[in-house]
């Protein structure tokens, strides 16, 4: 197609086609533990938060929203890993506690997320995944001003 060429030279794309396969992946290694990626992280924030956590806390942290977290948290609770609880502080707000099969889980999965990191660490070298990230933070920012800067041309037009 004659679009590929673009594909191949475009940031944005690379990065959003390697955020697929790499989830993908990660799911399927996550695989033996009946958990997604984003279950898996969800599941070992709470589990290193010891006093439970709020849900508009782990949307905050894993920059999503607060549906997706409640769909996350939905199927960790029908997998009978967490369950979600009154806050003692605050009668209005929920917290996520884990249960005990979910404290377990967690462990093992906080284990596969440290051998991955590790893995990474091993095979790319540490101060190639800091340049890494560090541009696709850079690529991340310039898309953002790229958004902002459409937002306010919309916004001129509106006048």
């Amino acid at each position: 197609m004659r679009i590929e060429s673009f594909l191949q030279q475009s940031p944005v794309f690379q990065i959003s086609r390697a955020a697929r396969r790499i989830e993908a992946a990660l799911n399927q290694t996550l695989g033996e533990e009946e958990l997604t990626f984003f279950e898996s992280l969800v599941l070992t924030a709470v589990f290193f938060e010891k006093k439970g956590v709020k849900p508009s806390a782990l949307a905050d942290a894993f920059e999503t929203t607060r549906g997706n977290v409640s769909h996350c948290v939905s199927s960790l609770e029908a997998k009978g890993l967490v369950k979600r609880r009154i806050d003692p502080n605050d009668a209005r707000a929920l917290q996520i506690a884990l249960l005990p099969a979910g404290r377990k889980r967690a462990v093992r999965v906080a284990a596969i997320l440290d051998r991955m990191q590790r893995r990474f660490e091993e095979g790319m070298g540490t101060a190639e995944l800091d340049g890494m990230l560090g541009l696709m933070h850079a690529v991340e920012e310039l898309c953002s001003g790229l958004a902002v800067t459409a937002n306010w041309k919309r916004q001129k037009k509106s006048f």
